[in-house]
Formats: C-alpha cells, structure tokens, sequence
C-alpha cells in the first residue's frame, strides 16, 4: 500500500503571500550568506519579518511591470518557496525577448521534495507565456548546489559575471555568475 502524494502546488503570488513569503526569505538567508557576513548582519525576528512583509506587499500590489512575477510553491496552503521573474535587466540583454530569473528561493526545511524544481518549470512556462525566448539567472560563484541544480536543468554558464558589495563599505563582497537558457516556446 502507498501513501498518498502530498498536495503540492505552484501558483502566482498573492498580496496576502507578503508575510509567508517573507518568512521563507528571512529563514533561508541564514544559509544562503552564513559564509558572507555575521549572523547578528543577518535581519531575523519579529520586526524583520514585518518590514520584509510589508516590502513584499507592496511589491506584489504594484508589480512596476505586468511581466514582473512571483510564483509561489505551496505544500498543501503552506508557502515552502517562491521565484521571481521578470524582464533582463542586464544592458547586454534585450528586456523584450530575454526574461531573469531574479530569485529561486525554497525553505531550507523542505529542500530535496522536489518545490524547487516545481518552481523552475513554473518560472519557466511563465516566462515562455510572457514571451520570452531567453533567460538568465545570476548565481553567487560558491553556491555549488544551486549551480549544480541550474546547469541539471539545462542551464549553463555565458561568461558574464560579477561583483556585489552587500553591505556598501566594500567589506562583504560576493561574485555572482550568470547562468542563461533558451526558453521551449
């Protein structure tokens, strides 16, 4: 006898989503820069959460642009996970036919379920919907297991890369690679 699947899902953002996606970013920070800056640099707890809300909501009420889109994995109504799309902002590529993958972000608690690949498909069908025929994505240089899960997607290294300074004194730099794919259309 086999169990049941769990109800899984992927879906737009809502405005409500601000705060449970809000939750997902601030619990995954913690293990996406453990190795960049302290953890006490890290925003966490109450307030953080309500000023990450807030900024959330209202990104996801006035997107700027109709291609901007957060997508959300849910485990049953429970949001483990969210991507953002939208237009290349990169002045090498064309905003109208080159899409980016600007966050593919899952709790570190449901990773290995198989929400991140969900979300990439979705990200994926998305962009195509909104016409894209390109993506690309940037990815810090260290970050071997998201590297390693794009480039099993099909995505593969175009040479660009680059250095951010995170904390703006030039004290907590990261360098970032940009990964790029050819959309199905």
């Amino acid at each position: 006898m086999t169990s049941p699947g769990a109800d899984v899902s992927v879906r737009v953002a809502w405005a409500d989503d601000a705060p449970a996606i809000a939750r997902v970013q601030l619990r995954a920070w913690p293990t996406l820069y453990a190795d960049l800056v302290p953890p006490e640099a890290i925003p966490s707890g109450p307030e953080a959460e309500a000023s990450a809300a807030a900024a959330w909501q209202a990104s996801l009420q006035k997107p700027g642009d109709a291609r901007n889109r957060v997508l959300v994995a849910l485990e049953r109504n429970r949001v483990v996970g969210f991507a953002i799309t939208g237009p290349a902002g990169d002045p090498d590529r064309d905003p109208v036919s080159d899409a980016e993958l600007r966050e593919l972000t899952v709790d570190p608690d449901e990773r290995g379920k198989g929400h991140g690949s969900r979300l990439l498909q979705a990200a994926a069908d998305t962009m195509v919907a909104d016409r894209f025929t390109h993506a690309v994505t940037w990815v810090m240089a260290g970050d071997d297991a998201l590297l390693s899960f794009l480039t099993d997607a099909g995505w593969a290294a175009d040479s660009a890369h680059r250095e951010l300074d995170l904390d703006g004194t030039g004290a907590t730099r990261v360098k970032q690679v940009r990964l790029h794919t050819r959309l199905a259309g």
